[in-house]
């Protein structure tokens, strides 16, 4: 219990908001979780699994707006810039170039630096205080190239970037031998160690939410409208002391009616899933550099995924996708067998590729922790830990400056 305990409502129940639930319901507070889906279609469960502690350079760089062109989807690379919501996603692209300065990158890495170190430890701490520890493997992950020319540069790139506390060794003939199901001979390989996976999202899903449900907190299957009184962000028809925004994607259309700006898109991803029978249960996750594709053995099933889709989170999905998605199973000659589940979700992505995490300046009751980007998994449990100080009032552990989403400025007062 704590003297200063309150009625905390989480709007969005992912994997940010169910960690940030746990958390706050470890320190004292009444919990309610604001989620309506309750058959986990969001990206928090249809993601790759990866703890990615070695993406600490953003994706709002130089580098990456040169690559563009080779990255297109019609040039066989994942980034898709669909015609048809090109008013959604050509403001954020001018949004994108602006944050793209080697300055502003410079500081991306940063900010993110501190943040991916903490990842893989809170993981651990978390898992085991919701009695799972066996639900995060720390096997690292494996980059494989198809021609010796491409593991190359690929190598040469990996060497110079920013990894934060990951490693690169190179993958051991043990390892390269597992890989024989593939249809040709492997170009080169490296394997990241330091990074981890979690081995099953859907128990990952119930196991927090059951432990939220065992502090006492409540998972409330409604979708949760903001209310602005004077000054103070309330829950209609709930009673609330303090207001939590988690709700990924969904955070810009609940914040931006009470005067908020969030340039925010949604970047959508797809996968395809099948049955785990011919693939190894001990494989880390492999990432085929090549195809811009990772794939995850689960519990249950193993996991392709990929595409950097800009647009509506809710169009509809691209057929395309998942064709190419497959054709690469089959053309690489992965032991994994039809007939496929096919998913598309959108990751929350601001255009300079760092989260926005801090207290409102507008509002004295308001807490926000979205747009995570592909790091979302990564930095659910590190997050919770920056949610939990900012609502006791304490000091962060890393400045969360970079991260307020006044960055983007300020909107006129709601009328």
């Amino acid at each position: 219990m704590t003297a200063n305990r309150r009625a905390i409502g989480v709007v969005g129940g992912g994997v940010v908001g169910l960690c940030c639930a746990v958390a706050l319901l470890d320190r004292g507070h009444d919990v309610s979780v604001f989620e309506p889906d309750g058959d986990y279609n969001a990206a928090s469960w249809g993601n790759a699994g990866h703890i990615a502690v070695e993406q600490v350079e953003p994706l709002a760089s130089p580098a990456a707006l040169r690559s563009v062109p080779a990255r297109l989807f019609s040039a066989g690379g994942a980034l898709a810039l669909p015609r048809s919501m090109a008013a959604r996603w050509l403001p954020f692209a001018a949004r994108l170039i602006a944050a793209s300065t080697p300055a502003r990158f410079a500081a991306g890495v940063a900010a993110l630096t501190p943040l991916l170190a903490g990842a893989m430890p809170a993981w651990r701490d978390l898992v085991e205080t919701i009695g799972a520890p066996d639900l995060v493997r720390a096997d690292g992950h494996v980059v494989i190239w198809d021609t010796p020319a491409q593991a190359q540069a690929g190598r040469r790139r990996w060497s110079r970037s920013a990894i934060g506390t990951a490693r690169i060794v190179d993958a051991e003939p043990a390892l390269l031998r597992r890989l024989g199901f593939l249809a040709d001979p492997v170009g080169g390989a490296i394997r990241f160690t330091g990074s981890g996976q979690i081995v099953d999202l859907r128990r990952l899903a119930t196991t927090l939410e059951a432990a939220v449900s065992a502090r006492g907190g409540r998972i409330v299957r409604e979708a949760a409208r903001l209310t602005d009184d004077a000054g103070r962000t309330g829950i209609a028809e709930h009673d609330v002391d303090l207001v939590l925004v988690t709700a990924g994607v969904r955070s810009r259309a609940l914040l931006e009616p009470l005067g908020y700006r969030v340039p925010m898109i949604a970047e959508r991803g797809y996968h395809i899933r099948a049955r785990a029978d011919g693939w190894p249960a001990d494989l880390p996750p492999l990432v085929f550099e090549d195809h811009a594709m990772i794939v995850t053995r689960y519990a249950d099933c193993v996991q392709a995924a990929s595409f950097v889709e800009l647009g509506d989170p809710d169009a509809p999905p691209d057929p395309r996708k998942w064709a190419r998605l497959e054709h690469h199973v089959r053309t690489l000659g992965l032991p994994i067998e039809g007939p496929f589940e096919r998913w598309m979700g959108a990751r929350p992505t601001l255009p300079d590729y760092l989260p926005a995490i801090g207290r409102s300046t507008r509002s004295a009751n308001l807490v926000y922790a979205f747009g995570h980007q592909h790091l979302g998994l990564t930095l659910a449990p590190v997050t919770a830990q920056l949610v939990a100080a900012l609502v006791a009032g304490t000091a962060p552990a890393v400045s969360l400056a970079p991260f307020d989403l006044d960055r983007f400025g300020k909107k006129g007062p709601r009328a």
